[in-house]
């Protein structure tokens, strides 16, 4: 026990070492912060003021201002010793453990894994006990914060779980069902019974990754201690910080379990590292010698030299050239943008939604790409209302955002801002109109929706009501969303949003006033009215005779059941609402509502609802009609 306190204490002495190592090899990080948005540099301690003087008129003179001087130990002035590069390392651990101090030359030329080795086999240094995260539960929200209870899968088998979460490809029709899912992803839940946590943990952060979330999946990955990693963890790790742009994220990982993988991105990443650590030189050289033996694409290698040149502070100019580049990959869009470059157009070309996602979660990208890359992120669900006009409000204030975008900017504004409620409508819909595809109009609608709730309802915009609730609702406005009920005419598109979206209890909906709307609809198949008949028999707003009959005459066949329907049912008797959101992101897999069957949609409104997820349901009925 003697040996191991010595030990600790000896490498307490070692670890502060090499921190001085590091801090001669590389100066601090450069901030990447615009100006006026750096840390705030910290105040030296002042000196110890001494004690006022008496004057002799009995009061006290004012005491002598204390002069603040930076507590920095300065360096020794002699200079260091030549250091042979070849010479061998005398033994430092021996059969008890250390025999001795190793120098600052030993240490600087010990290779990373020569460290671990030092630190990892010869001594235990792990956290004690109470310093350790548990396994148990892993997530970034309970059940007091909005997060799905712990104990919400405990009745699911393990293989429907996984099935639930490694089939699902990520694309959801709803952007509703998209926000649902996120949120039981991120809650901090026990794994299934028969599932290790590891496993439960890989599986939702590769599901998150599929969504576009990779803030997400990041934030999750770090709930856990990185010593509980395993080789499937380790793999989600990597793909996660490099969708993020955030390659030195990984030194942690490299540093306690560099050894999960052995391929050349992981080396690369780990030489990203060693240079972020101060050894640029070594970095570059091992990333030279895998571009001589061809271990990666040159493009690949030339990326993260230029990424370690700016983490390391490296002299050596390195120079992309994207000829004959025509396929985009995450390393190679995660580490362009890290450094400050464009990928062109011929290899962005065949890309895919993913990289949007990516584009639009980026700050180091410029605004007007972020704002081109949010009409999708906006529809899909990973960008929010707020965090839409966050951006731009940010393309407006920008002096260097001109032309297209920035007019855009200048009509979300007239869209707040105008005294008249018509001239204010007629800046959504530019705003609107201007979007490409039915997606990103879907997002436009998300962007302009805390305008739309703050026109006043008026006979006068009756006609406008449909619009203006379809973007109100498109972001959860639906208590403004309801003041417009007295306006809207029973069987109209407004309507039908409405008795839908409308939080709390209400009448029963008279067959009569549906009829009304299926007549007016003017959908392919009628879809809008099969999607509402579906809702408001979900939601319990119909007479179940009356949902039968409408059932019957539009051939929804909302009475029969399949595998999927039958476990996602039995979720919801159970009360499993993370099984149920788990399940219901599996049956809204697809990118138009046109995959969506209503009699899919009655199943999943219905589950939601029974087990006190009725935000959730309302929210998709409605988008359901709103989007058909």
């Amino acid at each position: 026990m003697k040996t191991r306190i010595r030990a600790w204490h000896v490498m307490a002495g070692t670890a502060l070492a090499l921190t001085s190592v590091w801090a001669i090899a590389q100066d601090g990080p450069e901030s990447l912060l615009p100006k006026g948005f750096e840390e705030p540099t910290p105040t030296p301690a002042p000196k110890a003021a001494p004690a006022p003087v008496r004057t002799g008129d009995g009061g006290a003179a004012s005491a002598p201002r204390a002069v603040s001087t930076p507590v920095i130990q300065q360096l020794p002035s002699t200079a260091p010793a030549a250091i042979d590069a070849g010479a061998p390392i005398p033994a430092i651990v021996g059969p008890g453990g250390l025999t001795r101090v190793p120098t600052l030359e030993e240490l600087e030329r010990m290779s990373p894994e020569d460290f671990e080795d030092l630190l990892g086999n010869k001594i235990d240094l792990d956290m004690p006990p109470q310093a350790r995260r548990s396994m148990d539960r892993i997530g970034l929200i309970d059940d007091s914060e909005g997060g799905m209870p712990a104990a919400s899968l405990s009745t699911l088998n393990w293989t429907v779980v996984e099935a639930a979460l490694a089939a699902n490809r990520g694309q959801l029709v709803s952007r509703w069902g998209h926000i649902l899912l996120r949120r039981a992803l991120i809650s901090r839940l026990s794994p299934p019974a028969g599932m290790s946590p590891q496993r439960f943990l890989a599986l939702r952060v590769s599901l998150l990754l599929r969504m576009g979330e990779s803030d997400a999946a990041r934030a999750v990955l770090q709930d856990i201690d990185i010593a509980n990693y395993t080789p499937e963890l380790g793999d989600q790790a990597f793909e996660t910080y490099q969708r993020a742009a955030d390659f030195t994220g990984l030194c942690p990982v490299f540093s306690s379990v560099g050894s999960l993988r052995d391929d050349a991105q992981w080396n690369a990443a780990k030489a990203i590292c060693e240079a972020f650590r101060g050894s640029g030189a070594s970095a570059m050289a091992k990333l030279d010698k895998m571009r001589v033996r061809g271990s990666m694409d040159r493009i690949d290698l030339l990326l993260a030299q230029k990424y370690a040149g700016a983490a390391g502070r490296s002299r050596k100019a390195v120079t992309i050239e994207w000829d004959g580049v025509t396929t985009m990959t995450p390393w190679r869009f995660g580490l362009a943008n890290a450094v400050g470059l464009t990928p062109p157009d011929s290899a962005m070309e065949d890309a895919g939604s993913l990289f949007d996602d990516m584009t639009a979660l980026a700050p180091m990208v410029g605004l007007s790409r972020r704002a081109a890359a949010a009409d999708h992120a906006g529809a899909s669900g990973v960008l929010s209302n707020a965090a839409m006009v966050d951006l731009y409000s940010q393309l407006y204030s920008d002096p260097d955002v001109t032309g297209d975008w920035q007019q855009r900017a200048e009509t979300l504004r007239n869209a707040y801002v105008l005294e008249d409620p018509s001239a204010r409508f007629s800046a959504m819909q530019n705003l609107w109109n201007g979007a490409n595809g039915a997606d990103a109009i879907y997002a436009r609608q998300v962007l302009t929706a805390a305008a739309a709730a703050r026109i006043q309802p008026s006979k006068e915009m009756e006609d406008q009501a449909p619009a203006l609730l379809a973007s109100m609702l498109a972001a959860g406005f639906d208590s403004n969303a309801l003041a417009w009920s007295p306006v809207v005419a029973s069987g109209t598109q407004g309507w039908a949003l409405l008795v839908l979206a409308a939080p709390g209890r209400i009448k029963t909906i008279g067959s009569g006033a549906v009829s009304t709307y299926i007549d007016g609809d003017g959908s392919a198949d009628k879809r809008r009215s099969a999607f509402l008949v579906a809702g408001l028999a979900a939601l319990g707003r119909i007479d179940q005779s009356d949902a039968g009959s409408l059932s019957g005459q539009l051939g929804l066949g909302l009475d029969r059941t399949t595998r999927f329907t039958e476990a996602l049912d039995r979720a919801a008797a159970n009360g499993d609402q993370a099984g149920v959101a788990l399940l219901a992101g599996l049956g809204m897999q697809g990118g138009d509502w046109h995959l969506m069957t209503p009699r899919y949609l009655f199943h999943i409104v219905s589950a939601l609802r029974t087990v006190g997820l009725d935000a959730e349901a309302r929210m998709i009925a409605a988008e359901a009609v709103a989007r058909a």
